[in-house]
């Protein structure tokens, strides 16, 4: 993982080149290859990995340019991934490594983009591949 000012750099140059809107920028899932708990090795989108720098799944990123805003959803391990895993961080202790105080759950997401869509704004975002 770069500096917190390297990702803060990279969004800000991202979000002078597009001018207006929303940047939607997807992190990648488990991808089961013949039943849902036996996956593939994980692999974060390159996308989501150079502008976020989050190597985990099950998160996602909007740059609101117009409203000069950065979001980091996703949403914190629970108990019994504590369980398994230990101890890990919260969405808002990633999203201060990376210069993102706003950080929501993963819910709000679906809200977000259905209230831009809304008020006609315009959604920018990678093609899918998957």
């Amino acid at each position: 993982m770069f500096s917190k000012e390297t990702y803060v750099n990279r969004r800000s140059k991202l979000k002078e080149r597009v001018k207006s809107g929303l940047i939607l920028i997807l992190g990648n899932n488990d991808a089961p290859f013949n039943y849902p708990d036996n996956t593939y090795h994980f692999r974060q989108d390159s996308t989501f990995l150079y502008f976020f720098g989050i190597d985990c799944q099950g998160f996602a990123g909007v740059i609101d340019i117009d409203n000069n805003n950065e979001i980091l959803f996703g949403d914190d391990v629970s108990m019994t991934g504590i369980i398994w895993m230990g101890p890990q961080p919260k969405v808002s202790d990633r999203g201060a490594r990376i210069g993102v105080s706003d950080t929501r759950a993963m819910d709000e997401l679906p809200k977000l983009i259905e209230k831009a869509i809304a008020q006609g704004r315009k959604i920018h975002f990678t093609p899918p591949y998957r």
